[in-house]
């Protein structure tokens, strides 16, 4: 397990992730210094729930650059890239139970719940029939007629 509440991933973990990471060779700029630095930064955000400029400098390094990061792995795809590949791996592994669940209940919604207009549909209005204190329906009067 970790050694720190800060630390969530294991060594094991990190072994299969680091070699999915885009690395920094033909991009101008710094250098990536520690991805796994800031990979556990972007999970412990996420774990806890806090704002990114929350984030601890001590454990993480800067909180832009842990955005940043999450960013640019969020717009190229890399974080789709390793969710894939480590369920290729668990499948494989047989860790990865493919059960499907389907739940046939259907939830009704009176045509007046929704807060879109549909103005080609009438929907009753003045037209419509009310009971009256005796019982007996009758169609409620039309303004100007």
């Amino acid at each position: 397990m970790s050694s720190s509440r800060f630390e969530s991933l294991t060594d094991a973990q990190w072994e299969r992730v680091a070699p999915l990471l885009p690395s920094n060779e033909g991009r101008r700029g710094h250098p990536f210094r520690n991805d796994r630095r800031v990979v556990e930064g972007i999970v412990y955000r996420y774990r806890t729930g806090i704002a990114w400029r929350d984030l601890p400098r001590e454990e993480f390094g800067p909180w832009k650059t842990a955005w940043k990061r999450h960013r640019r792995y969020a717009q190229d795809g890399t974080w789709d890239k390793v969710l894939a590949a480590l369920l290729a791996q668990a499948d494989v592994e047989g860790k990865i139970a493919w059960t499907v669940s389907v739940d046939a209940t259907i939830n009704r919604a009176h045509q007046h719940a929704t807060n879109t207009t549909r103005p080609d549909q009438d929907t009753g209005g003045e037209g419509e029939l009310h009971e009256t204190s005796g019982g007996v329906r009758c169609e409620s009067a039309r303004r100007g007629t």
